[in-house]
């Protein structure tokens, strides 16, 4: 790995927008905001902020991490689609990082990555698995859980993970959907089909 090589590093995947900079093995600049909405509109201009604080420009960047989930659909699908927009206007790769993945990189050893969703259940990819959404009692019978992970966290560990898969890169980062998404055309009215 070029040892001052910088990565930007950014996740959308739950209720925040969080994103880091990465140069060499040094993480110097990182932020996140906490937000139920407003990540669309937010993203550019965190990121804007987080090179400025790191004094590079985006013409500086040798790759981009993002994190691909699972997670909030819409925010998932916010971070996936700015990361594979700069990679083609910028010529350069973008990475694309799970959410356990990410969430594995700061658990203690032997415990295994969750991410909350919603209704008391968690996402869970247990070793040589898929990834599933289980109620947290039946992840817990995996052994022990590790789901402390803060935005910034998330962020800093998709730009580690990155750069170290950034030369080898070939497809763009695609969104790592577990369950099917819960809106759906109403059932009580069919749709008008235009001519």
């Amino acid at each position: 790995m070029q040892s001052d090589a910088l990565i930007l590093g950014f996740d959308t995947s739950a209720a925040h927008c969080a994103a880091a900079l990465l140069r060499g093995d040094r993480i110097i600049a990182s932020m996140a905001e906490a937000m139920s909405r407003g990540q669309a509109e937010r993203l550019m201009p965190l990121l804007e902020e987080t090179l400025a604080a790191g004094g590079v420009s985006w013409r500086q960047i040798d790759a981009l991490g993002v994190g691909v989930g699972p997670g909030n659909f819409t925010g998932i699908r916010i971070s996936v689609s700015a990361a594979r927009g700069l990679a083609l206007g910028l010529g350069i790769p973008a990475v694309g990082v799970t959410g356990f993945e990410a969430r594995a990189l700061g658990a203690p050893a032997g415990h295994l990555p969750i991410i909350p969703a919603p209704r008391d259940q968690v996402y869970v990819q247990a070793p040589g698995s898929v990834p599933a959404l289980l109620p947290l009692a039946d992840a817990e019978a995996l052994g022990p859980l590790h789901q402390d992970a803060s935005p910034v966290a998330l962020a800093e560990s998709v730009a580690k993970i990155a750069a170290t898969r950034w030369r080898d890169t070939t497809e763009p980062p695609a969104p790592l959907y577990v369950r099917p998404a819960d809106a759906a055309p109403s059932r009580e009215t069919p749709p008008v089909l235009l001519d």
